[in-house]
């Protein structure tokens, strides 16, 4: 993905102000009891994150393990993000692959919750990682 830096700026500003409505959607699902929509909402909600990150980077991932691991080797593995945010990010995947796929999920309230406050965990340890990138790539010219 070939992208100037103010194209790179627009569209990860649109990815993250779609995070931040879906971890509100996420919010709103909890509260209502609707939690396997709570954890399909909270996992968007950090996928547009991670995304929004990416982007900067140049990086596109087309499938939802791609972003996995180019989050991890680009951010995680080099230490500009905490072990946490990949750990949180895996563990949303597989419980929105859960709610998502499975026949017989047992996502209740606690789940829901945790998948809630790890997704703004997320979103917010990115912003500030995204925010001084985008910073960065303005001071270079």
């Amino acid at each position: 993905m070939t992208l100037d830096k103010k194209d790179k700026k627009a569209l990860s500003d649109i990815r993250m102000s779609k995070a931040r409505e879906f971890l509100a959607d996420a919010d709103a699902n909890v509260k209502d009891k609707r939690f396997r929509s709570s954890v399909n909402r909270a996992y968007y909600a950090a996928l547009n994150a991670v995304r929004a990150l990416l982007v900067i980077e140049g990086i596109n991932p087309e499938t939802h393990e791609g972003a996995v691991t180019m989050l991890s080797l680009r951010f995680v593995k080099t230490g500009m993000l905490p072990v946490d945010v990949m750990k949180g990010f895996k563990t949303l995947l597989s419980r929105r692959a859960e709610v998502d796929y499975g026949d017989f999920d047992t996502i209740g309230n606690a789940e829901a919750e945790d998948s809630l406050k790890s997704a703004g965990f997320i979103i917010e340890t990115i912003d500030i990682l995204r925010n001084n990138l985008l910073a960065e790539l303005y001071k270079e010219g």
